[in-house]
């Protein structure tokens, strides 16, 4: 009798989109990125996909309905304040066909948000609880103003600080896989010296991606080489089979990256 071969586990995939002219016109550089890819490699999720759009209806609806089919999650940033130009979650309702509803427990969030410094609710930042209709509401422990999900899509704050704390309040509500483990081996080699080795040792380890990040400082060329993999196991056997190979072209490796 065969046994048949394990099946490999599930990956799971997410998609960003970052929204915002001041993105695309460099006057603010985003940071919202590296830190949903971190946030998500720890919830067993990967990161596949990212796109940079203007504040704009066409194209926010156009990323939202392409990326939302081919991944199990969609994030966005930014576009959700109180502002004519915050056109976010107009965009989404057009792209999910639904209207867009004042959602009554963000309402209350942000009247008693602004009760307790003494101010008031006012239409403009009542914006702030508009969501597509259906919706549920992503805590916000900075600003009052919750961020929205509504199915596989989580609608944030485009402000770092406020992203990280909707991402802290998401933390284990996610369906994900293994979590993806990475180790890197730096050496002063130029990448297209190691092209091959690189691509070999890849293959030998089943599992296991390499990717090569090339760099030059102090007058010399080097590369750091990052292995990932879900696997504790694999991880280490493809770290030392790289090391050795590398030291075997009489190149010293530092295990940590250079």
């Amino acid at each position: 009798m065969v046994e048949s071969a394990s099946p490999s586990p599930r990956i799971f995939t997410a998609a960003l989109v970052v929204i915002g002219d001041e993105i695309l016109s460099g006057r603010t550089q985003d940071k919202n990125i590296a830190q949903i890819a971190s946030w998500l490699g720890v919830q067993g999720i990967r990161l596949r996909e990212v796109r940079v759009v203007a504040d704009d209806t066409d194209a926010i609806v156009e990323a939202v309905n392409t990326l939302r089919v081919r991944n199990d999650y969609l994030f966005t940033t930014g576009g959700i304040g109180p502002t004519h130009d915050d056109i976010t979650v107009d965009a989404i309702a057009q792209a999910l066909g639904v209207p867009v509803v004042v959602h009554p427990e963000a309402r209350q969030i942000l009247a008693d948000y602004y009760a307790s410094r003494g101010s008031e609710l006012t239409e403009m930042r009542l914006r702030m609880a508009r969501v597509p209709e259906g919706a549920g509401l992503i805590p916000n422990r900075y600003s009052g103003a919750p961020g929205i999900h509504w199915g596989n899509i989580y609608i944030m704050a485009g402000v770092p600080m406020i992203t990280a704390g909707m991402l802290d309040a998401l933390t284990g509500s996610l369906e994900g896989g293994l979590p993806v483990l990475a180790e890197t081996v730096g050496c002063w080699v130029g990448e297209s010296e190691v092209v091959q080795l690189l691509a070999q040792t890849e293959k030998d380890h089943e599992g296991v991606s390499i990717g090569s990040y090339p760099f030059f400082r102090d007058g010399r060329t080097g590369s750091n080489f990052v292995i990932r993999s879900t696997d504790a196991e694999q991880l280490a056997a493809c770290v030392t089979a790289l090391s050795a190979a590398l030291e075997a072209m009489g190149r010293d490796p530092v295990l940590g990256g250079i």
